[in-house]
């Protein structure tokens, strides 16, 4: 999900600055103090796993845990995400500032997306097993949707881009598998221990 400077045209580049700068101006006022150090753990968290790129034939993958995100902080993650990639940008050379916006529209606000269509079943299913399956799912839509994106926007700024599609959807497969594991058990977990850091009602029968 780390585009460099260069790629994306310029009206992609505006049309995804604008539509990060709506989700920050929607998210932030909704983020509480009490809130804050969730927040930044999850940044932290997204910030490490998304360094760690693993090749994939002729192009490489890493965490994203947007559907986690999206599960945990719900609008929150977009400033979660946003702060993760200007570091990794201005750190370590990972993506390019012109397209933190962009960047930050195709990884959060897939997993924001899916995780609301979805909790609604998470909150009526009785079992931590049952509600990771579901978390696990919205990742790996979360994942797809994101994938997708990146191919709309690349086809969008340069037509020649679209050849490559096809082979960087099934290298991002293993990561979509991935994805739904870690999220699902990581929704299990956290309904069996913690299930207001989901926002979820207490699990009364495993």
């Amino acid at each position: 999900m780390h585009i460099p400077d260069g790629v994306l045209s310029l009206p992609v580049l505006l049309v995804g600055g604008a539509a990060a700068a709506a989700a920050l101006i929607r998210a932030v006022p909704r983020v509480d103090e009490a809130a804050l150090p969730k927040v930044a753990v999850v940044s932290a968290m997204f910030f490490v796993a998304s360094l760690i790129s693993v090749p994939v034939g002729p192009t490489s993958v890493h965490l994203v845990l947007s559907g986690l995100m999206g599960f945990v902080l719900g609008w929150a993650a977009v400033p979660a995400v946003f702060i993760g990639l200007v570091l990794q940008a201005v750190f370590f050379g990972f993506g390019g500032l012109t397209t933190l916006g962009v960047g930050t529209c195709i990884v959060a606000l897939p997993g924001i997306a899916w995780a609301m269509l979805l909790r609604p079943l998470l909150a009526q299913t009785p079992s931590p097993t049952g509600r990771g399956a579901w978390a696990g799912l919205a990742a790996a839509l979360s994942i797809a949707t994101s994938g997708l994106l990146v191919v709309a926007v690349l086809g969008l700024s340069d037509a020649d881009y679209l050849a490559a599609a096809p082979i960087v959807l099934i290298a991002w497969l293993p990561l979509l598998v991935g994805e739904a594991l870690i999220t699902g058990f990581a929704v299990a977990f956290l309904s069996r221990v913690r299930p207001e850091a989901l926002d979820l009602p207490v699990v009364r029968h495993a």
